[in-house]
């Protein structure tokens, strides 16, 4: 599932076409695409002006000259293609294209933005705006997660005051929305392991100056990801040109089952987490508080 790099990866390419490009048409094509505001989606839509594309952990919305915003949310598959109208109608066959909108951007240029998602689990709604406790206007349904790495107002001493508190294992603690946005389990693990730290350690044990540098390692990671264009591991994300992100490549532990650990060399180890997996260095990641590479 695409986390945070991935999203802005896509947030950015966006951001050149709509900004400021007016809504000339919305076709549904898929009700799950729209499953919360069937009926009303493309009338709330049409005719609107894109002002601006936010983004807060995973979740993205474009800001519309009215009080509604749409939240989009990518799920495990959805992806954004934009078309020049000029020979447009041959991607409007695309199987798993779910939503198309046409925009005609301020300089005269007219585009189609295509939602597409194979497995339909993303999707887009509409949500009214609030102002929040720093004076910013974003959407009523993102008020509840916490702040990204990425966000300006990122505050790290907040997140390690939040899992000193929490007797959950740390990796929890790094996918809990509300205390961290934006981290999923990929950035994670690579984070645990670069802090050294099993991800299965109970945050509350974890020395202040080892939740210190995993923060740290964190948005690192994220940052390394997001200069190489997120990762992708199959054509499921990809930009909104339709090219791949290549961090894939530089990942230490995550997919790497069997392989040897690149410091140590002791075989990289995999195991059931929720409905997912962990992977891990048993070597570079003792199960103790302690144990923390510089």
């Amino acid at each position: 599932m695409p986390e945070l790099p991935e999203v802005e990866v896509v947030r950015r390419g966006l951001a050149p076409y709509l900004t400021g490009s007016l809504v000339t048409s919305v076709e549904v094509l898929h009700p799950r695409a729209v499953r919360r505001n069937l009926g009303m989606f493309e009338q709330q839509l049409n005719g609107a002006t894109l002002t601006r594309i936010g983004r807060r952990g995973k979740y993205m919305w474009f800001e519309l000259d009215r009080p509604e915003s749409v939240i989009v949310h990518l799920g495990m598959s959805g992806q954004f293609r934009v078309h020049p109208f000029e020979g447009v109608e041959k991607f409007r066959q695309h199987p798993h294209l779910r939503v198309r909108m046409a925009v005609s951007a301020p300089t005269g240029m007219q585009w189609e933005v295509h939602f597409l998602d194979q497995r339909t689990f993303g999707g887009m709604h509409l949500s009214g705006m609030e102002i929040s406790d720093h004076g910013e206007v974003i959407p009523t349904a993102v008020q509840s997660i916490s702040r990204d790495p990425f966000d300006e107002r990122f505050d790290p001493e907040r997140v390690i005051a939040r899992a000193k508190r929490s007797q959950s294992a740390i990796k929890r603690v790094l996918l809990n929305q509300s205390i961290i946005s934006g981290v999923g389990n990929i950035y994670a693990d690579e984070s645990l392991f670069r802090s050294g730290i099993h991800g299965d350690t109970r945050a509350a044990d974890i020395r202040v100056d080892h939740l210190r540098r995993l923060v740290t390692n964190v948005t690192e990671v994220m940052n390394e990801a997001l200069e190489q264009g997120g990762t992708s591991f199959d054509s499921l994300y990809v930009h909104v040109n339709g090219e791949s992100g290549y961090f894939a490549r530089s990942l230490s532990v995550y997919g790497r089952e069997g392989e040897a650990c690149d410091t140590c060399g002791t075989l990289i180890k995999r195991k059931k987490f929720t409905n997912r997996s962990s992977f891990y260095c048993p070597k570079c990641q003792e199960i103790s508080p302690a144990v923390a590479r510089a």
